[in-house]
């Protein structure tokens, strides 16, 4: 099992940047798959970025592609995700993730039970 913690979360302009930090408990963080999701109020979750165990292969989604980054520290048991050139559709609650299995990235449903609390972001003018 595995405890997922987010922060990193706060206030941004537009064409600002952010980065969010997901810290993990457990021993055997390198065996999970990690990522991270967005809902807004009102709206679905959203796919926003996954990475493999070791760090070597990455997907984003399209949304966020060529502005966001996902890594992680494995030494650390840590997720990060640095969002850059950040627009106001941005705005939302960014949960990780932690996946025991290959899940289909996309579909958050089949990333299993391992979830963080959120951390709130908010893009304004």
């Amino acid at each position: 099992q595995v405890q997922l913690v987010e922060s990193g979360g706060g206030l941004a302009q537009v064409g600002g940047s952010l980065r969010l930090s997901c810290a993990a408990s457990g021993r055997t963080f390198s065996t999970y798959v990690m990522g991270w999701f967005r809902q807004a109020p009102g709206k679905e979750r959203e796919f926003v970025a996954a990475i493999d165990y070791s760090g070597g292969s990455t997907y984003t989604g399209d949304s966020v592609k060529g502005r966001f980054t996902i890594s992680r520290d494995n030494a650390k048991s840590m997720a990060y995700l640095q969002m850059n050139s950040l627009k106001p559709e941005d705005t939302a609650v960014y949960t990780c993730a932690a996946a025991a299995s290959l899940p289909t990235y996309i579909q958050w449903n089949s990333w299993g039970d391992y979830w963080g609390q959120g951390t709130q972001v908010t893009v304004s003018s």
